[in-house]
């Protein structure tokens, strides 16, 4: 099983030229970084909960294993493995401190199940019917996004509130990944029915496409809070730029002396979650506030 966001991208974009960067205006950011603990790497940097919780994932060196991972305001590491997995992944945390996200089980063929980790109490998440299920996001009203596959052929995205799945599938998309829901019931994400990736917003039970101007290779939207500001990833040749969209306007993301930085997700403070990138193995991870 595949991370289904960043990952494939980024090595996708090692065997292409580089282009020139679109004029977009750059956000001016102040940064706060922080290296993967000793013995790991960072895979990908996502979501931020409002109390300043990073949450991703680590690839242990020793094993080539994925674990999932918190990282607190206050500098602390927590690695976790979900029972009778092969990998974790983590994606988004509520307000509360409760986490999304998925795990790949340890049975052959391997399905994937979504989970919500409160504390030391981990509860899975099935769409029924489905062999595979993922979970993005969470949150404070306790609603979900993610997405669930029951073929290959087709993966749809989904949003559950108030007890309920709601199916969220792009017209004629092959694929569909909400990764983040606001407190309103917004919902950011992608979808793709070829080698190009496009964002999207939710709102209403209507989808707009939201593509950063320029993007050559595709656009996700990572991350959405409850004022609607937006954050997400574009991808030109052989770097991802994050990126900010609010009121209609695009910013990007960048750090001095950095190939680029990405831009997993956005609390309701305004503080971004991500990884900057000097080489495909040489990574931090940031939180940053942007004006």
């Amino acid at each position: 099983m595949t991370l289904p966001r960043l990952v494939s991208a980024l090595v996708v974009m090692l065997f292409l030229q580089a282009t020139a960067m679109h004029a977009t205006e750059i956000a001016s950011c102040t940064f706060t970084t922080f290296s993967a603990p000793a013995g790991y790497t960072f895979w990908q940097i996502n979501g931020v909960g409002d109390d300043g919780t990073v949450v991703g994932q680590l690839l242990d060196n020793k094993t080539g294993q994925y674990v999932g991972f918190s990282y607190s305001s206050s500098g602390v590491f927590t690695e976790y493995t979900a029972p009778k997995s092969m990998m974790t992944w983590f994606y988004g945390e509520n307000a509360s401190g409760t986490t999304a996200g998925y795990y790949q089980d340890i049975k052959y063929p391997g399905h994937l199940h979504g989970l919500l980790l409160q504390g030391k109490e981990m509860t899975e998440v099935n769409y029924p019917g489905a062999d595979n299920t993922w979970v993005f996001d969470i949150n404070q009203v306790g609603g979900m996004a993610g997405s669930f596959s029951k073929n290959p052929a087709s993966t749809k995205g989904f949003v559950y509130t108030n007890g309920e799945y709601t199916t969220l599938a792009y017209p004629k998309a092959q694929v569909t990944w909400p990764y983040a829901l606001n407190d309103n019931g917004a919902v950011v994400g992608s979808y793709a029915s070829d080698a190009f990736t496009n964002g999207f917003l939710w709102e209403n039970g209507k989808f707009t496409t939201i593509n950063l101007p320029g993007a050559k290779y595709g656009t996700v939207l990572s991350g959405i809070n409850n004022s609607g500001v937006i954050v997400g990833d574009s991808f030109d040749a052989d770097v991802g730029h994050g990126f900010i969209y609010e009121n209609g306007t695009f910013e990007k993301i960048e750090y001095s002396g950095a190939k680029f930085a990405t831009a997993g997700g956005i609390n309701n403070n305004g503080l971004i979650s991500g990884q900057i990138y000097f080489t495909l193995g040489d990574t931090l991870g940031y939180t940053a506030v942007c004006k």
